[in-house]
């Protein structure tokens, strides 16, 4: 029996983004999916250059999950870039964090 997959928290991002090439019809294109922690797990290593243990730590996950998103996401992206899919930025099993101002971030 698997482990039930913890909560995960998240300060960045919008309830939903997407992504596609200029002048394709979104609609006529293959969508991958990407959740709101694996967006975030990029957001800190990748763009604010943090540590995995700091990012995990950040998230309430161990170093090792963070790894394993990180490369989900990494992979994601990169399939969505290559083949020029519509990239859809969803849901997940997250929290919302908390800003340091105390205001929930959107």
């Amino acid at each position: 029996m698997a482990r039930p997959v913890k909560c995960r928290r998240v300060c960045c991002g919008a309830d939903s983004r997407c992504f596609h090439p200029i002048g394709k019809d979104p609609q006529k294109l293959p969508r991958i999916e990407m959740t709101l922690d694996e967006m975030e797990a990029v957001k800190l290593l990748d763009y604010d250059g943090k540590y995995q243990e700091e990012a995990a730590k950040s998230m309430g996950v161990s170093r090792q999950t963070i790894g394993n998103i990180v490369e989900s996401a990494r992979y994601k992206i990169a399939g969505a870039i290559l083949n020029g899919s519509l990239l859809s930025i969803k849901g997940g099993n997250i929290v919302k964090k908390k800003a340091k101002n105390g205001k929930k971030v959107a």
